[in-house]
């Protein structure tokens, strides 16, 4: 018997990096900086009909920061489907209320359980803005996760993060640094297991990604990956990947 994907799994969830540009210039981030890329309000469009999409996520740079910010958010609106956003804070706090609660969910992304770190590695001021939209976000009912990136700096308090998260009733989301442009951060390998060993000691496992540790804890392959079945990305300069770490030459937007 030959089972049929249901119409979720025949559809992508699909992530939109609008623009490049950014308002902060963290050092861990793999964004192009050499130049300003904007997907506009047609390749945005285009992106969209030509995938059967589920879900669309903002992300790559600050996208308030694109000058056609605001249509293109209408325009996913009227797509009605699921959208979320991941953000330093500043695209959320240009956006009015009925604006913010077109998503569904929204993450701003923390690397430190301190103010003071925080803004020495973000920029100052990061971190105050940051509560200020999540409780903002709390005071509207719309979900919240921090996103954090574990490090060679950072391994052994990502787990300060998540609890900190758990706190604020959010969900917490850990990515695992890649040598994208430089390794300075990278970790060893006794940094990554020792942050994962402080982080499920102190959090519950809802989902994971990553695959060595999925091996480790004996979970079941999911019967569908993501990257190019499930998920695509459209970069701020039209390219089409499977996902941002894709490191193949991609496809372009007219090859769909």
């Amino acid at each position: 018997m030959v089972r049929m994907p249901t119409k979720h799994e025949s559809s992508f969830s699909l992530g939109l990096g609008l623009t490049n540009d950014c308002n902060l210039a963290c050092a861990h981030c793999y964004r192009e900086t050499r130049r300003i890329d904007r997907l506009s309000l047609a390749k945005v469009k285009a992106a969209c009909e030509s995938v059967p999409v589920r879900s669309v996520n903002l992300g790559t740079g600050e996208n308030a920061l694109h000058p056609q910010f605001q249509e293109i958010l209408e325009y996913l609106r009227s797509r009605d489907v699921k959208l979320t956003i991941t953000s330093n804070g500043h695209s959320t706090s240009v956006l009015g209320d009925d604006q913010l609660r077109y998503f569904a969910s929204i993450e701003f992304s923390l690397d430190f359980a301190t103010e003071a770190e925080q803004d020495a590695f973000r920029g100052p001021g990061n971190w105050r803005l940051i509560m200020e939209q999540i409780e903002r976000c709390h005071r509207l009912d719309i979900p919240v996760t921090i996103t954090a990136v574990m490090m060679s700096i950072n391994y052994d308090k990502v787990a300060d993060v998540a609890r900190l998260a758990a706190s604020w009733g959010t969900t917490f989301r850990v990515n695992v640094y890649q040598s994208v442009k430089t390794d300075a951060f990278a970790l060893s390998y006794d940094q990554f297991w020792t942050g994962f060993k402080r982080l499920f000691a102190l959090s519950r496992l809802l989902v994971c990604n990553e695959p060595i540790v999925r091996a480790v804890l004996g979970l079941k392959e999911p019967r569908r990956g993501g990257c190019g079945q499930t998920t695509v990305r459209v970069s701020p300069q039209g390219e089409v990947l499977p996902c941002v770490y894709w490191p193949e030459e991609p496809l372009r937007l007219s090859d769909l």
